[in-house]
């Protein structure tokens, strides 16, 4: 049974992690990369000692183990964070999921129509589940000890509530896509965006706003600890999930916005367990997913797109997100170092295949789409676990020739 190998392979990447974790963030290397790698090497195409089909094929087991991991980070993300943070950047994140977001669609929908020969309704439904800033790639430039020291806390923060906020706001474009592309009306499109959209906002306040009453009555009587508090939240996280599962609603924006009232109302001592969450999420609960896509990556639908396939990651890598921010450079307030740096590091990854297999799911839509959407997550994980240390480097040496000065504001992730 390869659940087996799986497991053996992710305890042992496991050990690895821990035992090079020090300098891990210091190497062009990051876990979900390991992941994949070992998938790779494991999977049909090398040793086949994981003999799984493509995820063309078996979509319905990577749209609920992305749905789960997804659920995980983006309360890591919204607990990470007071209040005071999220209306200090309410106005860029306004112009980051209003106006970027559909932007980076758009531009996605042109290049895999023009560059991978999409169909227009299939460059569609490629281009809207592509857009949303992933939190688990994006977590390992966003947190951690180094990225405190090299990367402003400004930057830190808008990447994190974006990259937590658009995963759940997304679902209006990829709904929108479907229903250009399938059967489904625009006014039972409208309706349900609806109904996913409020209901999740609904569901998630409601929730998160109990959850946290219960943890300040358990911490009023000496019940909550630290590590309780710890494994609460990814219960928590959980829990919001499975609601939203069974009342068809946006599980990843309720699970947002909950883990948002959670925090507004709950203890306090619950922020100081998410440094703890975001490793465990970055550094473990990511393996067992990135390795089963490295065995499962498409290679034939790869190998059909010919020469189609290196410049169709080349063009989403440069121009689906980087020109978009630079031109957004005035309403987000950011300063030319900090433009480049946010636009490079808004990588594709577990929400998109969150996306393309909820799509697959919905239409059963054309190989080719599932095909490019992984070419293009597999080459953004690579791209972004190998350039995460050099980029904070040259953030640092830009931002100083620009006469910049992000260290006083270096450590306010809390203020």
């Amino acid at each position: 049974m390869y659940v087996d190998v799986v497991l053996t392979v992710v305890g042992a990447l496991g050990v690895v992690v821990a035992a090079i974790s020090s300098a891990m963030r210091r190497l062009p290397l990051s876990e979900p990369l390991l992941g994949l790698l070992a998938g790779v090497l494991l999977g049909p195409q090398l040793l086949d000692v994981l003999p799984i089909a493509p995820v063309t094929v078996d979509h319905g087991l990577f749209h609920e183990l992305a749905r789960v991991l997804l659920a995980v980070s983006v309360m890591a993300v919204a607990l990470r964070y007071p209040t005071a943070a999220m209306r200090r950047h309410s106005r860029a994140l306004v112009v980051l999921l209003l106006v970027a977001m559909p932007v980076m669609a758009a531009v996605s929908m042109g290049l895999g129509w023009a560059v991978a020969g999409l169909p227009l309704a299939a460059a569609l439904l490629f281009g809207a589940a592509i857009c949303p800033t992933d939190p688990v790639l994006a977590s390992s430039v966003a947190t951690g000890k180094l990225a405190q020291r090299d990367v402003p806390a400004r930057d830190r923060q808008l990447l994190s509530l974006e990259s937590g906020a658009n995963d759940g706001l997304a679902l209006p474009l990829v709904l929108a896509a479907v229903a250009l592309a399938g059967p489904l009306g625009a006014a039972t499109a409208i309706a349900e965006v609806v109904w996913q959209v409020l209901g999740a906002l609904v569901i998630g306040v409601v929730l998160g706003v109990v959850a946290g009453k219960a943890l300040r009555l358990g911490d009023r009587h000496g019940a909550t600890a630290h590590g309780p508090v710890l494994l609460f939240t990814v219960i928590l996280a959980l829990g919001i999930l499975g609601v939203a599962g069974l009342l068809h609603i946006d599980g990843v924006l309720a699970v947002f916005v909950g883990g948002l009232a959670f925090n507004s109302v709950g203890t306090g001592s619950e922020r100081t367990s998410e440094v703890e969450i975001d490793e465990s999420v970055n550094r473990f609960a990511v393996l067992p997913l990135f390795v089963l896509l490295g065995a499962a990556l498409p290679w034939q639908q790869w190998s059909e797109l010919g020469w189609r396939a290196p410049v169709l990651v080349l063009t989403i890598l440069a121009l689906r997100r980087i020109p978009i921010v630079l031109l957004l450079r005035r309403p987000l307030r950011l300063p030319l170092p900090d433009a480049l740096y946010l636009g490079w590091f808004g990588p594709v990854g577990v929400s998109a295949l969150f996306y393309l297999t909820l799509e697959a799911q919905r239409l059963g839509v054309d190989d080719a789409v599932l095909g490019a959407g992984t070419l293009v997550l597999a080459a953004s994980t690579v791209a972004f676990g190998l350039s995460a240390a050099a980029g904070r480097r040259l953030y640092v040496l830009a931002d100083r020739r620009a006469g910049g000065s992000h260290s006083a504001d270096a450590h306010q992730d809390r203020g």
